[in-house]
């Protein structure tokens, strides 16, 4: 993962976890749901942040994200190495697990260049 992208993917994570503990919890979600975005061609964050969610999931004792999230970390690291993993999926049992969804531009700009860097 090239530095710029994992730096604003760890802020992500960060923001996250303040964000929860200041008892913000929708906020963040939206955080983890960004950290997804940019993890998923990089099989080991992608998988991070499942594990991620599904302890949110945990904090939070919502039996369907636990089971979604299962499921998502199970096929999250095949996902990325295939390069199948649905560009812009938020990563949340609330969405298809193969579903593409548009991207932030934040994010886009962040993103461009990936599938080369894949190659």
């Amino acid at each position: 993962m090239e530095s710029k992208l994992r730096a604003a993917f760890e802020a992500e994570l960060r923001q996250a976890v303040e964000a929860e503990r200041g008892g913000a919890l929708p906020r963040a979600w939206r955080h983890l749901e960004r950290a997804h975005i940019l993890s998923q061609a990089y099989a080991g964050p992608h998988v991070r942040v499942h594990c991620l969610m599904f302890a949110f999931g945990w904090r939070r004792g919502d039996v369907r994200e636990l089971l979604g999230q299962l499921a998502r970390i199970l096929v999250a690291g095949p996902g990325s190495w295939l390069g199948r993993a649905p560009l812009g999926n938020t990563g949340g049992a609330n969405v298809g697990i193969l579903t593409p969804m548009p991207i932030p531009e934040d994010l886009r700009v962040l993103l461009e260049g990936v599938d080369k860097e894949r190659e």
